[in-house]
């Protein structure tokens, strides 16, 4: 099936409450273009929240996400497996212990502690994070006891029926027994710790068991825990072995080496930069860092699936479409997604998804993230909730690009999960499923267009066409290729309204990088519209709507960061073609009817900051109050600026200033001088006395 048929398929149904009450959701308006820029920079993930300036901490948004999805254009695989990789029994060469040994870093752990608790007890459970080199100080532990040879045990042993497999003519002295496996069935309990010992007293050998965190292990079993030494350590300790002493103090200031210890690490990482900041390849040195992300997810993605499994790869993908957001709602959705994850290839697959069972500490140490208590803005104010993020940022982005990429069969249930989303009354979910669509679209943006972007954009919901409008806008932001083109192409629609009000509202949000073109786009569809109404005696919705959103863009760019060069090309404007003019003032006096978020109304607040606007701003109201299609509208903007001017001087200053401008002739004088003299006050309060003072000000300006 081709993209393009798959984006003409009737949308999936879903099972999520978003999802049944779309159609109910269908008639709703459309969120205000205000309230859905503030939704976009409040919800986006931080990398994305740049408000078009490119910059975000010193780092550009093409930095973050664009050359995380791209990565390096070398590539290099590393083997992270190890030296005993395969957990098989057996007893462990003396040659290989010896290399263990020369390179095992103990500084800043407690190997010294636990040394003494295997020589006294003989028996340890040694339990740790995966990937923390847990077997490999089992393995030490009994080499530096001199309990040699060493004897690997098969894990697949139940805890009661160990002490039968170790036998006096087996020659070992230690024995290891890797990743034990502890079930609700078969736990392990303290009982089986006494007989072990009794055991190993009688054979004059020693044991350490290894194994992860579990809830099947008895609470009086005196665990000891493993934990890593600091990869600082572990790269100072290794790398003068590899090289001389100079070299190695050079290789770890460099900023590569920097960047690599800022993230999180598994010591198997550690360990193989160690081999290559030896080599001294400047580019494997530079891209080691990204190389082992991308394999870690890999990794993810590659294991054989069972149920457990999978659910655990739904919540990955979830954790990196929601990265710093509340754990609650990530396990919510991702259970969504593990549900349909579940159902692909067989449609009918209804069994229950398991209510408890999943330790949460457990689940974000598999996905290398974390929890922390964190302020979140809600629509009911702010809140502490418990967020979950990955420990690495750069993770996010690289899953979902694995996910759409390397995981094809996985793009029906993807696809189904999003479209859900897409409706969520929880302006959170949908900006994150935007800015989920939006890396999609940098990593393969003609699939991500055809499957969902020019679906989302021709729905009859209005909550999954602002959806595709959030896309759109980070798509653009973290550099994804064509999209300005894409909507200036959309905005000038004849034929398709849904996606021209779709290109109109993104025009709004990309505007202020490229306020000339935007502006231009605007006025075509303004043209197209007034010539349609000129020849077509009724006027559809879709295009009712197209043409309500023009101004609501138009002001959205003059309340941003373009506001100088936006004011000037609608000044310009208004000796063009008369829907341009109007568009002009209409654009305008929507930015004026703005209410003011602080003491200031935003456009005069503008104006207080620049002579520039203040002098476009000034004309364009003058303008707008001699036309007779604008000024009762011109006027009532006016009267609240005066209002608001009256409890603070800042808007007083600037509003004094600005109407002397507006004046050309003496008509225009007595029109002012008449609305300052009849302003009443707000909610029948006295006239504000601020306007005797403007209009005192106003006379002198012109006596």
């Amino acid at each position: 099936m081709s993209a393009r048929t798959a984006a003409s398929d009737p949308e999936p149904d879903t099972a999520t409450p978003a999802a049944e009450d779309a159609t109910t959701e269908a008639d709703q308006p459309a969120q205000e273009p205000w309230a859905a820029r503030r939704d976009l920079n409040a919800h986006a993930p931080k990398s994305m929240a740049l408000n078009f300036r490119g910059i975000n901490d010193g780092v550009t948004a093409q930095q973050v996400i664009g050359d995380i999805i791209s990565g390096g254009k070398t590539e290099h695989h590393y083997n992270f497996s190890g030296f005993g990789g395969g957990q098989v029994s057996g007893e462990i060469p003396a040659q290989a212990l010896e290399r263990l040994a020369d390179d095992f870093v103990s500084e800043g752990t407690a190997f010294a502690e636990l040394l003494e608790r295997l020589r006294e007890e003989r028996v340890i459970v040694l339990t740790g994070a995966p990937f923390t080199g847990r077997r490999t100080a089992a393995l030490m532990l009994l080499h530096r006891l001199g309990a040699t040879p060493v004897r690997a045990l098969d894990r697949d042993v139940l805890p009661g029926e160990l002490g039968q497999r170790l036998t006096p003519g087996d020659g070992a002295v230690g024995y290891v027994l890797c990743d034990l496996d502890i079930s609700r069935e078969q736990p392990l309990r303290e009982a089986h710790l006494l007989a072990l010992r009794g055991r190993m007293r009688e054979l004059k050998a020693y044991l350490v068991i290894t194994t992860g965190h579990s809830p099947y292990i008895e609470d009086t079993v005196d665990l000891a825990t493993w934990r890593p030494p600091e990869p600082a350590t572990v790269l100072a300790t290794l790398l003068p072995k590899r090289t001389d002493e100079a070299s190695a103090q050079q290789r770890l200031a460099l900023p590569a080496v920097g960047e690599f210890l800022s993230h999180e690490r598994q010591i198997r990482e550690v360990v193989q930069y160690v081999a290559v900041l030896a080599q001294a390849d400047e580019d494997r040195i530079q891209q080691y860092s990204l190389v082992t992300l991308e394999q870690q997810v890999q990794e993810w993605f590659e294991e054989a699936e069972t149920p457990v499994q999978l659910r655990e790869k739904a919540f990955l993908i979830a954790l990196a479409a929601f990265d710093k957001g509340p754990y609650a709602l990530t396990a919510e959705l991702s259970d969504v997604l593990y549900a349909a994850l579940r159902s692909t290839g067989d449609e009918k697959y209804q069994k229950p998804i398991p209510v408890f069972g999943t330790h949460i500490g457990k689940r974000l140490q598999n996905a290398r993230a974390k929890r922390y208590p964190d302020r979140e803005v809600t629509e009911w104010g702010p809140v502490i909730q418990v967020k979950a993020a990955f420990h690495d940022e750069r993770v996010a982005p690289v899953v979902l690009r694995e996910v759409w990429t390397g995981h094809p069969a996985a793009r029906p249930a993807v696809i189904k999960w999003l479209d859900a989303l897409s409706v969520d009354g929880r302006p959170f979910v949908r900006t994150r499923a935007a800015a989920t669509v939006a890396v999609l679209a940098y990593t393969d943006l003609p699939s991500t267009m055809a499957l969902i972007v020019e679906r989302w954009a021709g729905a009859r919901e209005s909550r999954r066409q602002l959806t595709a409008v959030s896309a759109l806008t980070l798509a653009h932001r973290i550099g994804a290729p064509n999209i300005p083109q894409i909507i200036d192409a959309w905005s000038t629609a004849t034929q398709d309204p849904k996606r021209c009000w779709v290109a109109v509202r993104a025009l709004g949000l990309i505007g202020p990088e490229r306020p000339t073109e935007t502006l231009a786009a605007l006025r075509a569809q303004a043209r197209h519209q007034h010539d349609k109404r000129l020849t077509q005696p009724r006027i559809g919705a879709g295009d009712q709507q197209v043409t309500a959103e023009l101004p609501q863009s138009v002001a959205l760019l003059l309340l941003s960061s373009a506001a100088e060069p936006a004011l000037s090309a609608l000044f310009s404007a208004l000796d063009g073609h008369s829907s341009a003019r109007a568009l002009a003032l209409d654009g305008f006096l929507t930015a004026c009817e703005r209410p003011a978020t602080a003491a200031s109304p935003p456009l005069l607040e503008r104006a207080s900051r620049s002579p520039l606007a203040a002098d476009r701003i000034a004309r364009l109201l003058g303008v707008a109050l001699k036309d007779r299609t604008t000024n009762e509208r011109a006027e009532r903007a006016l009267r609240n600026w005066v209002r608001a001017a009256d409890s603070d001087p800042a808007t007083e200053r600037a509003l004094s200033s600005l109407l002397p401008a507006a004046v050309t002739d003496a008509r225009d004088a007595a029109r002012l001088n008449h609305l300052l003299d009849t302003v009443p006050g707000l909610d029948g309060l006295p006239r504000p006395a601020v306007a005797d003072r403007m209009r005192a000000a106003l006379t002198r300006s012109h006596s």
